[in-house]
């Protein structure tokens, strides 16, 4: 026999004895606390996290106008996947950090849970993969939502400059029609205005709007609508003052007159010499960006008569309001002109398309969390069955569920909030959400852009914590009913 075939006989039976030189009665943990990532599964997160960098990049720099390719439109779950893997990678060094001083604690519960945790299996840590995502993928669509909805509501705004907007046809309106008014239903509060939109200023060849209003009331409602707040003694001339009357101008006006006083002539061909003291991008009473607000007083009485009221409340009666305004005067609504923005396919689409991102999103998240929890149910009912024989009361029991299952809870609710915020904060730059909010351009608009929130972030968070102490809890109640003995006796007999 050579000795080839020597070496080829005895390299199997050699390399069985080195490998089993030391005898053991199982293989090693696989725990989460023990467990280390192996080198394709590095590689893997390292490709997944240059895939979403790129993406995001590509978003922030192109926008999100379809030229930037599949790639780009998975960026907020390529966010959500990339933080997961983070977490995933956090967690077991910090249960492993928190297990040490928690045995230093009285009792044995808190410590156990934390060892449970630490000890459950690899497998177990992918509903943390599937959480995070769940998360980011409903809080960007929820912020996408709020986003079209704040910015159809202040399109609404601006186009009627307060909750309801009734203005003469022509010249001033009718006496006795502010009463009225505000008798009607849902009406809080009403101010008085009188616009002049042919005034001529300086040279007299280009007319601009000019406001004549009650400083005190409407202040209020510019601050109360959040349209061009300033302090009513900006617009108050001193009592017996000949100066040139304050007044609160847009920037465009600010720019061509800047703050030496200048002659304006009144339609009833009154003029008056105004100095600028205020500017401001928006006010309620005008919707151009050319406008002038003035004290009333110090107008003429026919230049002061009000020609517009400008209503707040909670949902005004428009049938009540057209009927007390008559054929003299027009209506124009809040609501109904919030209404006008929603009557495009691509609106209504684009809706439904989020609307449906956030409920699947959501609806993973609890599968996620409902399969990692039910997949632990025989393990855990098992073993509160034997530390009821030790001792363990039915209180302690729910504490300890509830305590084992927080260490995967809670990291994803923290990990998913930061995760859906910071999507948001390096998203919203490239995504403009005017063409879904608005059906038709509204340049006085803006452009609508996308905020965070805080109702997608914390909705969620909440329904995560409460759904998982909820099952741990009634696991608990339930293992509780059967009893020690019978829990026992069924599981040695599987």
């Amino acid at each position: 026999v050579c000795s080839s075939d020597v070496v080829a006989c005895l390299a199997l039976p050699l390399r069985a004895a080195a490998a089993h030189r030391a005898v053991r009665v199982h293989g090693g943990r696989r725990d989460v606390a023990s467990a280390r990532a192996s080198r394709r599964r590095t590689v893997a997160e390292l490709t997944a996290v240059a895939l979403a960098l790129g993406a995001v990049e590509l978003l922030r720099r192109r926008g999100a106008t379809g030229t930037s390719g599949e790639l780009v439109s998975l960026a907020p779950v390529l966010v959500g996947v990339i933080a997961a893997l983070a977490l995933v990678r956090l967690h077991p060094p910090v249960l492993r950090r928190l297990t040490r001083p928690a045995g230093r604690l009285r009792g044995a519960v808190g410590y156990l849970a934390l060892a449970r945790a630490g000890r459950t299996s690899v497998s177990a840590a992918l509903p943390l993969l599937a959480l995070l995502t769940a998360f980011t993928t409903a809080a960007f669509g929820g912020s996408v939502l709020a986003g079209v909805s704040d910015a159809r509501d202040r399109a609404a705004l601006l186009a009627v400059g307060a909750d309801a907007r009734v203005e003469a046809t022509a010249g001033p309106l009718p006496s006795g029609l502010s009463d009225r008014l505000g008798d009607v239903p849902g009406v809080r509060g009403l101010t008085e205005v009188s616009i002049a939109y042919q005034a001529k200023a300086a040279d007299g060849r280009q007319s601009l709007p000019v406001a004549g209003v009650d400083p005190d009331a409407y202040a209020a409602l510019a601050a109360r609508t959040g349209l061009g707040g300033f302090a009513p003694d900006e617009l108050t001339r001193r009592d017996g003052s000949e100066d040139p009357l304050p007044a609160l101008a847009s920037p465009m006006v600010a720019e061509r007159f800047g703050t030496a006083p200048f002659p304006v002539r009144m339609e009833d061909g009154t003029s008056v010499t105004l100095r600028i003291t205020v500017v401001r991008d928006r006010t309620p009473a005008v919707f151009r960006d050319d406008f002038l607000v003035v004290d009333r007083a110090g107008l003429s009485a026919q230049a002061a008569r009000p020609t517009a009221l400008l209503l707040s409340g909670d949902g005004p009666d428009a049938g009540a309001l057209r009927r007390a305004a008559g054929e003299d005067a027009s209506v124009h609504l809040r609501s109904e002109e919030r209404a006008r923005y929603v009557d495009s396919p691509l609106q209504s689409g684009a809706e439904h398309v989020y609307t449906a991102a956030v409920a699947a999103g959501a609806g993973y998240a609890t599968l996620a969390l409902l399969l990692s929890l039910a997949g632990a149910a025989p393990e855990r009912t098992a073993l509160l069955a034997r530390l009821r024989t030790m001792g363990l009361t039915p209180a302690q029991g729910r504490r300890l569920l509830v305590l084992e299952s927080l260490p995967q809870a809670v990291p994803a609710v923290a990990g998913g909030i930061l995760t859906g915020w910071a999507a948001i904060r390096l998203l919203s730059p490239g995504i403009d959400l005017t063409t879904i909010a608005l059906a038709a351009s509204s340049p006085s608009a803006g452009r609508a852009e996308l905020r965070t929130d805080p109702w997608s972030l914390a909705v969620p968070a909440f329904a995560v914590l409460v759904l998982t102490v909820g099952v741990a809890a009634g696991q608990a109640w339930w293992s509780g009913r059967r009893g020690a003995v019978a829990e026992l006796r069924a599981g040695d007999g599987r």
